[in-house]
């Protein structure tokens, strides 16, 4: 597994960068730089299941680890699912993704930690700094 990690400064307060990580609308938006038409399903409180899906109905199933509203939003991602299926739980050292916001005078700072396996390391490096200035643009708009 890969430790990676991706921040941004974001002129705007922490609850509308939250808003614009969390919403529906908004998640779609900015996770559609990873893929079209992404989105989530399940609550997102802790202990609970969640599916990041694809509309063709792939992706990850994870568990919402942590959540400290306006401040962290951790994730341990358990496997893919295919076809609409949750496979074995195939990230055997547990993947994570986490977002934390640290407000500052500037606004909001936003970290992404990663945890992936080494094979997604170029595909996340290229994809998530697009994706946050795609969350920047919403929150400071």
């Amino acid at each position: 597994m890969k430790k990676l990690e991706f921040s941004i400064e974001i002129k705007a307060s922490k609850e509308k960068v939250w808003d614009s990580l969390w919403n529906d609308q908004n998640y779609r938006k900015w996770t559609a730089l990873f893929l079209p038409g992404s989105y989530y399903e399940g609550e997102l409180k802790e202990s609970s299941d969640v599916r990041f899906l694809s509309p063709g109905g792939h992706g990850l199933f994870a568990m919402v680890e942590k959540v400290i509203p306006f401040q962290s939003m951790h994730f341990l991602h358990f496997g893919l699912i295919i076809d609409g299926i949750s496979q074995e739980k195939t990230f055997k050292d547990g993947a994570i993704e986490q977002y934390d916001l640290y407000e500052n005078e500037k606004g909001t700072k936003l970290t992404v930690t990663l945890k992936t396996e080494e094979e997604y390391k170029t595909y996340f490096n290229n994809s998530f700094p697009r994706a946050l200035a795609v969350v920047k643009e919403i929150a400071e708009n």
